[in-house]
């Protein structure tokens, strides 16, 4: 129960990665609210665990601060607030990406951080104490080709987080990064352009570790860089990678 008392948001939370690190964190006691752009999906998994739902556009600034109310008027406090909605262009030479699809993965990668700091640091900074976490990637370490645009947005979520973290320090309000490598989420095709075996095998032939990464093992880490156990670690980006990124 290291969570036991505290409360929680995670963006994206209806599937994937961030239904993982809702479910670890429900199991450790704490109060969720799962935000997902599709209500259905936040809605099964907030019903799963015992949590609330709420849907969310992470790029539209009224979207996060109508989200924000909400927790407070549930929760009344928010403890932590986990960044995990995002999305990726389908693997492509960068000067072919559409305007479009550059707009929307930085939108939702990178401008999401920015909207949700706006409305949840002050409360955090008033409360003296709080735990932001951002999922970025392994993308924004260690770029694959044709992944430009994307590469780049989870490369300025790494910046932002080690930026945010230095900034709130001083109020206690601590910011991390989880880098996970691709994983089994509905995200995985879009990475890999299509979803085949060969595929998964050329992939998986960069990972050391030999296999994708799973909601289980982002809700482990999640879990322990958003409890008291992590209080002196702030600004660090851990790599749930499977070796990808030596």
């Amino acid at each position: 129960m290291r969570l036991e008392g505290k409360t929680a948001i995670v963006t994206g939370g209806g599937s994937g990665f961030g239904a993982g690190i809702a479910r670890r964190f429900a199991e450790e006691g704490a109060r969720l609210m799962v935000a997902d752009i599709n209500a259905e999906a936040a809605e099964a998994i907030a019903a799963e665990i015992g949590g609330i739902a709420q849907p969310v556009d992470v790029s539209k600034g009224e979207s996060v601060a109508a989200m924000s109310e909400a927790a407070i008027a549930a929760f009344g406090t928010v403890d932590i607030l986990v960044n995990n909605a995002g999305i990726t262009h389908l693997p492509a030479p960068m000067e072919d990406v559409t305007e479009e699809d550059f707009d929307r993965v930085l939108a939702v990668n990178a401008k999401s951080v920015y909207l949700t700091a706006r409305s949840f640091v002050p409360h955090m900074k008033a409360n003296g104490a709080g735990a932001i976490l951002n999922v970025a990637s392994t993308a924004g370490v260690s770029p694959r080709p044709r992944l430009n645009w994307y590469n780049a947005s989870k490369g300025w979520m790494i910046t932002a987080t080690e930026a945010m973290a230095v900034e709130l320090a001083p109020h206690g309000v601590r910011v991390n990064a989880l880098a996970p490598v691709a994983g089994e989420t509905p995200l995985l095709a879009s990475f890999m352009g299509e979803d085949t075996p060969e595929m998964r095998a050329k992939f998986l032939s960069t990972i050391p570790l030999g296999r994708f990464s799973t909601p289980q093992d982002m809700g482990n880490a999640a879990l322990y860089l958003c409890s008291d156990e992590a209080s002196m670690i702030t600004g660090a980006v851990l790599r749930v990678d499977g070796g990808r990124c030596i």
